[in-house]
């Protein structure tokens, strides 16, 4: 009896505690935007039945315009926070270039984004040119301006700046050179990116005299914004969090812990309002966010209702087939199933069994002047090993292509992408459409622990390989192997397709390198060796073996 009772209770214990594990201290409202019902509901064990679609796993590669305001003044990314940063290099450049931050804030530089040059048709069609196989759009950043005719921030594209509906500009464009779609969100930041705003000089002749961060609609009488709520945009009618001070703070804090002063309901609830807009508008194929897990988690339901609703809006706009893509940056093992794992500027050291993406950018987010003057962009080459060292692990790499606040790339980015292009168009048999192999590589990265930290940042490791750095990929009919740099003597040796290899029992009968055709080879003990022509790219030779 007293075994029963002890039962009993533990499922009441139970029941209770998931209940529990349901209850969110800041629930957003579904007055204006209703969560769409269907197949997947607002909780993990819901959404863990997600599977990212086959289109995905074949894309490999996307491009992403990480594009807005904060390319006004070319400083560089979080431009919109640092200008706060009394001392800082975007402080001192802002005040000589636009004024002192109480007086001129970052509410007075949107009116200089007018992307006068903006063609999207124009760059769509070059990013497919060079490989792209999906495309993506940035919706709003830690600035909190919508680049679309949002319903519920009034501080968006169409109201002011440009004056155009940026979103409805590329999406179009995707749509006509059929490449899927996505829109990065990354607002629901702002609350504690803009503490900065809040402060004030702490020493020089404005000693004191506070920064607009805490100006309100009636201080704009007479202004340009009269009308609008500076506090739309920057969201600072609430506490500091603690040590705001401290300008690394909210790397910390980033997962809304470790004493950040949590966001209201209203300002979570306007946040989904905002992504339901969007996502009904638009229908994108893949949303992004810049967050840990889901927007507002763990305290608020706003992410996991925002899932809910893409996954079952992509179903019901998608003929009943789920084609949606959903990203999430620090995931444990089971986010990972009812997400798509993102993986900032780096990439895990094994092959994952679910697709994931790294994304990265050949300079700065936002676009940075001194990155162009001092050639601080990645080469052509780098992006490539990159690209192969992802696709061997079952991954994609989103890459960022920097655009100036007119809407137009530099000429050194286009050196760059067109190199990128032409190796591409050659050897994008082993990219695209492509798996893992039984190993994603030999050398003395791929035998090395590189660990990811935090969002990632470890591709570094990554970026300086020699010719003995081999990655694999595969098809159905041919195993793809790319050395990460062309070889000085002309020589490739893959240890692991040697004569007693577990992992290619069978007999290897003809090998090609791409863009030139057959090749040379003796397969011994030690491994293939093979014999390359005079150089027929500057990055990678890429060699198919028949199966």
């Amino acid at each position: 009896m007293n075994v029963n009772r002890l039962f009993i209770w533990t499922l009441i214990l139970f029941f209770f505690a998931k209940v529990e594990a349901q209850v969110y201290s800041v629930p957003i409202s579904e007055e204006n935007e209703k969560m769409m019902k269907g197949d997947f509901k607002p909780t993990w064990e819901s959404l863990e039945n997600y599977k990212a679609p086959e289109w995905f796993r074949n894309a490999k590669f996307g491009i992403w315009a990480h594009w807005g305001p904060q390319c006004v003044e070319g400083t560089g990314d979080w431009m919109a926070r640092s200008m706060y940063i009394e001392g800082s290099k975007e402080y001192k450049y802002h005040v000589a270039h636009y004024g002192h931050p109480s007086e001129v804030g970052f509410k007075d530089i949107i009116p200089l984004f007018k992307a006068e040059k903006w063609d999207p048709d124009k760059l769509v069609a070059f990013y497919k040119k060079i490989g792209a196989q999906y495309f993506v759009a940035l919706g709003n950043h830690h600035d909190n301006m919508d680049l679309w005719d949002s319903k519920y921030q009034p501080w968006n594209s169409v109201n002011m700046g440009p004056k155009r509906d940026i979103l409805a500009g590329w999406a179009k464009a995707a749509r006509k050179y059929h490449l899927p779609f996505g829109i990065s969100f990354h607002a629901d930041h702002a609350w504690l990116f803009y503490e900065t705003a809040q402060r004030y000089d702490k020493k020089g002749p404005k000693v004191g005299i506070p920064y607009d961060g805490r100006m309100t609609k009636v201080d704009g009488k007479g202004k340009w914004w009269e009308g609008y709520d500076p506090q739309d945009l920057y969201a600072q009618n609430h506490p500091l969090s603690e040590d705001s001070w401290d300008d690394g703070a909210i790397h910390r804090q980033w997962g809304w812990s470790n004493g950040v002063c949590l966001p209201s309901q209203e300002y979570c609830t306007k946040f989904y309002n905002r992504t339901l807009d969007a996502i009904n508008r638009y229908n994108p194929d893949l949303i992004y966010f810049d967050v840990t897990v889901v927007p507002f988690y763990p305290f608020s339901d706003a992410g996991l209702k925002i899932a809910a609703h893409f996954y079952n809006h992509n179903i019901a706009t998608h003929h009943g087939k789920l084609n949606g893509v959903m990203f999430g940056k620090i995931l444990d093992n089971n986010q990972r199933k009812a997400l798509v794992w993102d993986v900032e500027r780096g990439a895990p050291d094994s092959i994952m069994s679910d697709p994931w993406q790294s994304c990265s950018c050949i300079g700065g987010w936002h676009y940075n002047a001194s990155i162009y003057k001092n050639n601080g962009y990645k080469s052509a080459a780098t992006v490539v090993r990159l690209l192969v060292d992802i696709v061997s692990k079952n991954g994609n790499l989103l890459l960022s292509v920097p655009l100036r606040a007119d809407g137009t790339f530099d000429e050194k980015e286009e050196v760059i992408l067109e190199e990128f292009g032409r190796w591409m168009n050659v050897n994008k048999e082993s990219i695209i459409n492509t798996r893992p192999w039984m190993i994603f590589g030999e050398g003395p990265v791929a035998n090395s622990k590189i660990p990811i930290h935090a969002q990632g940042f470890n591709e570094g490791a990554y970026e300086k390989v020699s010719s003995n750095e081999i990655r694999f990929t595969q098809t159905s009919k041919f195993l793809y192997v790319t050395a990460m740099a062309w070889p000085k003597d002309g020589k490739v040796l893959v240890k692991s397709l040697a004569l007693d290899s577990s992992f290619f029992k069978q007999r290897i009968t003809k090998v090609d390198l791409l863009g030139y055709g057959k090749v040379p080879f003796s397969r011994t003990k030690n491994g293939l060796l093979i014999k390359l022509p005079k150089k027929v790219n500057n990055i990678a030779p890429v060699i198919r073996v028949k199966k």
